[in-house]
């Protein structure tokens, strides 16, 4: 058996100061290249973001402001090193691996870029139209099992907990949210489901048979036909938010008449004026 899943790796994950990739600032960020048969290989970096970050990204990451101060790397140093190490694994022809990247991670560092060295990323890593690769895990998972439904009211059906527990990874609260802990889970994720994917029907788990749908039939593919595909997902799954909002009669108390949900993906454009 021969995929994508088996070869090499980066994984990649930051916590930020606040939830909106076009305000936040990078607190934390792991880049860890692992699988294709050779050694893992860790990456870290602790920022000082420069802002007070929010209460509620303090809750979820547990770094304070007066520790990043005291101990973070300046914000420009350690976005040129990021973007650096970024550019070597694309230049090597290594897929970016998370969850939710092309939402939230890749467009946080491009905002970054564009803050500090002057550039979004598709400009500060060489090429990168053309040569970036990226495995979104989210966006893959909400292709292959769609109509998951809510763990709990606290629990959505496609965060990183939720998908990690659905290919048999469990779950170790305590160490969640932490950029290395989540940036492996996102990787064995997508392991396990390029795993079932490159596996005959008849060999896939029990609850992948039992679906309506053999979407993960569509996960089979090269890399550059996957990550084609994702961008497709992803802008189809923006067209129906957006319709969703717009519909008073599904959206209810989030209706919103000129709602507006950008489908680019991995990386969404946006003007310097936002970063400043």
């Amino acid at each position: 058996m021969s995929g994508w899943h088996l070869g090499r790796m980066a994984a990649l994950d930051f916590e930020s100061s606040d939830k909106y990739p076009a305000t936040a600032r990078i607190v934390t960020c792991a880049l860890i290249l692992l699988g294709g048969g050779q050694p893992t290989n860790y990456r870290n970096w602790l920022l000082n973001p420069g802002i007070p970050m929010e209460p509620g990204a303090i809750a979820v990451h547990g770094i304070t402001d007066e520790y990043a101060a005291e101990h973070g790397q300046p914000a420009e140093q350690g976005i040129t090193e990021i973007v650096k190490e970024l550019s070597e694994v694309v230049a090597a022809g290594i897929p970016i691996v998370g969850h939710n990247l092309g939402s939230y991670d890749l467009n946080l560092l491009s905002h970054e870029s564009m803050r500090h060295l002057g550039a979004p990323l598709t400009e500060t890593i060489p090429d990168a139209t053309a040569r970036v690769r990226v495995v979104d895990t989210m966006v893959i998972d909400k292709q292959a099992a769609p109509f998951r439904r809510r763990v709990s009211e606290e629990q959505g059906p496609y965060q990183l907990k939720t998908t990690a527990q659905r290919y048999g990874l469990g779950w170790d609260d305590k160490s969640a949210h932490g950029a290395d802990y989540d940036a492996l889970m996102s990787a064995r994720a997508a392991w396990h489901m390029g795993n079932i994917a490159h596996r005959p029907r008849e060999q896939r788990p029990d609850w992948v048979r039992a679906l309506r749908t053999e979407r993960f039939d569509s996960l089979a593919v090269g890399l550059d036909d996957l990550h084609a595909s994702q961008a497709e997902w992803a802008r189809r799954d923006a067209e129906s938010y957006q319709r969703y909002l717009r519909d008073p009669a599904k959206s209810g108390a989030k209706h919103d008449p000129a709602a507006v949900i950008d489908g680019s993906w991995p990386l969404i454009p946006h003007q310097q004026d936002g970063d400043l």
